[in-house]
C-alpha cells in the first residue's frame, strides 16, 4: 500500500501546486508529505520535481508520469468501489463541508441517525461558511445553498429552501410595515453577509421577473441566527432562510414581511468530485440526506 500511497500524494501534489495544500487534502503533514514524494522517485528512479526555497515545478518526466498514474488511480477507486457495491454495508471515510447554521441546526441531527444506520461509515464533518475547494481540500462532497457556479463539480439537489424577510411586530408598530421593497430604503435592515450579494435584497415583481433592491443597514453579521436575535430584538428587518425563521415565526416573535413578493425557493445542493463511479459511501449518505429532506415539512413551510 506504499506505493498507493506514494502516487496518491504525487497526483495531490500536482493538483495543488505545494506539499501543504496536498497534505491537507489528504490529512497529513508536510513533512509527510515531502517523504512519500521522496520514496516515489527513489522507487522510480526519476527525478519527478524541481525543488526550490521558492518554488516547486514538475519535470517533464514527472508531467508525463502524471497523466498516465491520476487515470490508473481513478480506474482502482473505480473497480475498488465496484467490489464494494456488492455488499449492502458500505464502509470508509467520508469527507463533508457544510454551512455553519444548516449544518449546526438542521444537518446533525440527520448525520447522527446516519451513523446509527450506517456504523462502518466514518464521518468527518466541517462546518464553515466559506465556499471550500472541494477536489483541492480533499472533501469527498459539500453542501450548498443558493445558485451553484459554472464548475466542474457534480451536484445532486436534496430539497429547496425558502428565504423570507421577517421583522419583529414592535418594529412595525414603530416604524410602519413596507407595502413595496423600495420602502426599505426608510428602514434598518439587518445585513447576513453570508449571502452572496449581501447588499442587494431579491424580490419577484408582479410580472413574476425578479428585481433586486439595494439596501444597507449599521448591523452586519455573518450569523444568520445573530441576524435573527437582533429581528427578535425589534432592531429592523432581516433577511433569513426558513429553517433559521421558523420557530420565531411560529412565536410571533417576528412576522414575515413583503410576504407577497417572495422569491422561488433556493436549492440545498450536495457537490462531489467528478468521476466515473460515485463512492458507494458517498452515495450512500446522499440518498440518505435526499430521503431526509424530503420528509421534513420545514423545507415545504418554513413555519
Amino acid at each position: 500500500m506504499e506505493r498507493l500511497d506514494c502516487d496518491r500524494m504525487f497526483v495531490a501534489v500536482m493538483e495543488t501546486g505545494s506539499f501543504t495544500s496536498a497534505a491537507l487534502r489528504l490529512g497529513t503533514s508536510h513533512g509527510q508529505a515531502s517523504k512519500l514524494i521522496s520514496r516515489l522517485e527513489q522507487l522510480l528512479g526519476v527525478q519527478l520535481f524541481r525543488r526550490s526555497t521558492r518554488s516547486l515545478t514538475a519535470t517533464d518526466v514527472g508531467i508525463a508520469y502524471y497523466e498516465r498514474v491520476r487515470i490508473l488511480l481513478k480506474d482502482y477507486d473505480a473497480l475498488d468501489d465496484s467490489v464494494r457495491n456488492t455488499s449492502d454495508s458500505p464502509a470508509g471515510r467520508v469527507h463533508i463541508s457544510a454551512p455553519v447554521t444548516f449544518g449546526s441546526t438542521q444537518l446533525t441531527p440527520h448525520l447522527l441517525q446516519f451513523a446509527r444506520d450506517y456504523s462502518g461509515i466514518e464521518l468527518d464533518v466541517s462546518f464553515a461558511d466559506r465556499v471550500v475547494s472541494v477536489v483541492d481540500e480533499g472533501f469527498d462532497l459539500a453542501l450548498r445553498i443558493g445558485k451553484l457556479p459554472d464548475s466542474s463539480l457534480m451536484a445532486r439537489k436534496l430539497c429547496d429552501i425558502r428565504i423570507l424577510l421577517v421583522a419583529a411586530p414592535d418594529y412595525l408598530a414603530r416604524r410602519g410595515i413596507p407595502e413595496h421593497w423600495q420602502q426599505l430604503a426608510q428602514h434598518d435592515c439587518i445585513i447576513d453577509t453570508n449571502f452572496r450579494d449581501p447588499f442587494h435584497w431579491p424580490f419577484r415583481n408582479e410580472k413574476q421577473l425578479i428585481e433586486e433592491q439595494p439596501v444597507n443597514g449599521r448591523l452586519k453579521f455573518s450569523n444568520a441566527e445573530v441576524c435573527l436575535q437582533a429581528a427578535c430584538a425589534g432592531l429592523g428587518i432581516a433577511r433569513l432562510p426558513a429553517f433559521v425563521a421558523g420557530d420565531a415565526l411560529r412565536n410571533q416573535h417576528v412576522v414575515p414581511v413583503l410576504h407577497a413578493y417572495e422569491i422561488p425557493p433556493l436549492g440545498l445542493f450536495a457537490l462531489y468530485p467528478p468521476a466515473k463511479y460515485l463512492a458507494h459511501k458517498s452515495r450512500t449518505v446522499i440518498d440518505f440526506l435526499v430521503e431526509a429532506f424530503a420528509g421534513d415539512p420545514v423545507w415545504e413551510q418554513g413555519w
